[in-house]
């Protein structure tokens, strides 16, 4: 069995069609590469094969020849060693499941690095680069790879920018960067208790297992469980020549969709940051300039962006988001694969596209780019302002209100979901570790971060409102945040529209969204594929006459599930309440017959909307703590009384 394939090696079948085994990641590397010819720094890939092996029965038999001869392979064809102090070559590892996954392993850079390396890299360079890639690279190994907390580095980073007067990182001296890297090895082997292994190829082994072991985390079980993906794919890893979008003002960084994915308009649209790397685009720690502003700054580059995006799109018939970097101008393609978006999004999208003559999409293609949870997002509803004037405004991520409690840690957040509440999770910006409160929130407020946070592309994948970058949002370490003299504490209510990016204070009311017009496009469309299908039904929930009214609309043919439980909430809840809690038959008849009265009505208006179609009606199922208030609550207010 073959464990690892390079980038630009001859397929039988195209990559893209090989993410079983290569990963989404490492399928597309090696399709930009081999198929397309696009700038793809050269790289290979450690297979999801070698995974399950290692998640088996620990290192592959055979692994690390198949590695060292494909680091051979780079370094004759760049040039440069591993772990050369004159000349080095420097490599990046990521990780590349089956499909894209919040809570595995986040890259490593500058692989490569020791206190010798980065000498040679600073003779071949400049000091200032070199040091600055190699407390980067310290940061992410220690952090990713060998498990120390983050903030050791952030703290020490923090403390040297205020010390050397640095409004950012790529403000740092030289001289405070080399002092950092020293710092960062003392946290490191304080905290492990290991000597650093300075020896690349220990670095490279370390970082691959990483990779494999980050497939069983927590994070990455809780998201595959969510989003119903099987557990034993196992992740590929992508190990890959460095560029450097940190090398002088030439140089950038960026993540860049081929089309808007909040709106669907088909121009691009990202971030991107002069003289930095990826991670600083993605983290939300630095303030970013949008992708529209490229051809201000590299006018040549953003000619040639825009065409690699255009080619993209032909071959894949689809929108993508891409990961580039520029390398004192020279433009890489460091990734690409299939965009998240909207609903509206989602729906203009595929319509745009059927209608484009060089991708001409077939019904059954629109239908495949709409999922059911783009669907789902149509019915989110919006803020109904009514002239009130936000407390803030951020960047609008992803559309849809919310209104719910101030919260501010992932863990509380989903403590509080499961009593009932409904969260705002407000963070200075998101990263994998606050996956499992993002799940669960209403919605998000970042502080910091662009459109392409992680905060923005989880919360557009997952359809939760969110609003990022809202720079006037100041946190404090005493649960609370301010926006001027003005203090919302934990537990404050505020309501987000991200649709506008506006955040209020307070409860706002939650007014219905209107459907785009390309829907009804799609649901033609729809029609047409399940009449090919051989008539494919479609039956709607509905328990109440304006419901079954708007399944109609959308083509439902009947109802599959009426819950009569349903009917009785909102200003019937009192009636059923005293309907529980009846002391004697007759007060339990007086209630019932009241229900009776109101549900009667309730079912002429289903049956008359559905006018004749078939209604499932499923008879009382009474989900008690639906009806009765908490037992907390009910103790709360004899206290008070």
């Amino acid at each position: 069995m073959v464990f690892v394939f390079p980038f630009d090696h001859e397929y039988d079948t195209p990559p893209m069609r090989l993410k079983d085994l290569l990963g989404g990641k490492g399928a597309n590397l090696a399709e930009m590469t081999s198929v397309l010819g696009l700038p793809v720094p050269p790289g290979f890939t450690i297979t999801t094969d070698a995974c399950r092996a290692w998640l088996a029965g620990g290192w592959p038999d055979g692994l690390d020849e198949e590695i060292e001869t494909n680091v051979a392979l780079l370094e004759r064809r760049m040039g440069r060693q591993l772990g050369d102090s004159r000349d080095p070559l420097l490599l990046s590892v990521r990780s590349g499941a089956k499909f894209s996954m919040p809570g595995m392993m986040d890259s490593v850079l500058d692989l490569g690095l020791n206190d010798q390396v980065v000498e040679g890299l600073a003779a071949r360079t400049d000091a200032r680069f070199a040091h600055d890639s190699y407390r980067r690279f310290l940061s992410l190994f220690g952090s990713v790879v060998l498990g120390v907390s983050r903030d050791r580095f952030e703290d020490d980073l923090a403390l040297a920018k205020t010390q050397s007067g640095a409004s950012s990182d790529a403000d740092l001296p030289a001289e405070v960067l080399v002092d950092l890297a020293k710092k960062y090895r003392a946290v490191i082997e304080s905290q492990t208790g290991l000597v650093f292994p300075d020896e690349p190829r220990a670095q490279l082994r370390l970082a691959v297992e990483a990779v494999f072991g980050s497939w069983s985390g927590a994070r990455a079980v809780a998201y595959r469980t969510r989003e119903h993906i099987p557990h034993d794919l196992g992740t590929a890893v992508n190990v890959q020549v460095m560029v450097y979008g940190n090398r002088d003002e030439r140089s950038g960084t960026g993540v860049g969709f081929t089309r808007d994915p909040t709106t669907g308009a088909p121009v691009a649209y990202g971030d991107f940051l002069i003289n930095a790397q990826g991670e600083d685009v993605v983290s939300g720690t630095r303030t970013t300039l949008p992708i529209v502003a490229l051809g201000e700054h590299f006018p040549k580059i953003n000619v040639e962006l825009l065409d690699i995006f255009r080619r993209l799109e032909l071959h894949y018939r689809d929108m993508l988001d891409t990961e580039f970097t520029i390398e004192s101008g020279h433009l890489w393609m460091l990734q690409t694969r299939t965009g998240k978006r909207t609903g509206p999004a989602a729906l203009r999208i595929a319509v745009d596209m059927a209608h484009e003559p060089a991708i001409g999409l077939t019904p059954a293609e629109v239908v495949s780019l709409v999922h059911p949870e783009h669907l789902e997002q149509l019915l989110h509803p919006q803020l109904d302002a009514q002239g009130r004037a936000p407390l803030t405004r951020g960047l609008s991520a992803s559309p849809g209100a919310a209104v719910g409690q101030v919260c501010f840690a992932a863990d509380d957040a989903v403590r509080l979901h499961r009593n009932g509440t409904s969260v705002i999770l407000v963070r200075n910006e998101t990263s994998p570790e606050d996956v499992h409160g993002m799940q669960v929130a209403a919605g998000i407020l970042t502080a910091r971060g662009g459109l392409v946070s992680h905060a923005a592309v989880v919360a557009r994948g997952w359809g939760i409102p969110a609003v990022v970058g809202a720079e006037e949002v100041s946190l404090g370490s005493d649960g609370s945040f301010t926006v001027g003299e003005i203090i919302v504490r934990e537990g404050d209510t505020i309501s987000v529209d991200g649709t506008t990016g506006a955040v209020f204070l307070g409860t706002l009311p939650l007014v219905a969204a209107s459907t785009p017009p390309e829907l009804e496009q799609v649901l033609a469309w729809a029609d047409e594929v399940r009449g090919e299908l051989g008539g494919m039904q479609v039956w709607a929930n509905a328990d109440s006459g304006l419901d079954a009214a708007k399944a109609r609309s959308f083509g439902a043919v009947g109802i599959g599930l009426c819950r009569t439980e349903h009917m009785f909430l909102g200003d019937r809840l009192p009636v059923v309440r005293r309907m529980i809690i009846a002391a004697t038959p007759d007060e339990e008849k007086a209630a019932l017959e009241e229900l009776l009265e109101v549900q009667r009505d309730d079912f002429e208006d289903v049956f008359a909307a559905m006018d004749g179609l078939p209604v499932v009606v499923r008879l009382l199922d009474p989900p008690l703590h639906e009806f009765l208030p908490r037992l907390d609550e009910i103790l709360a207010r004899e206290t008070e009384g």
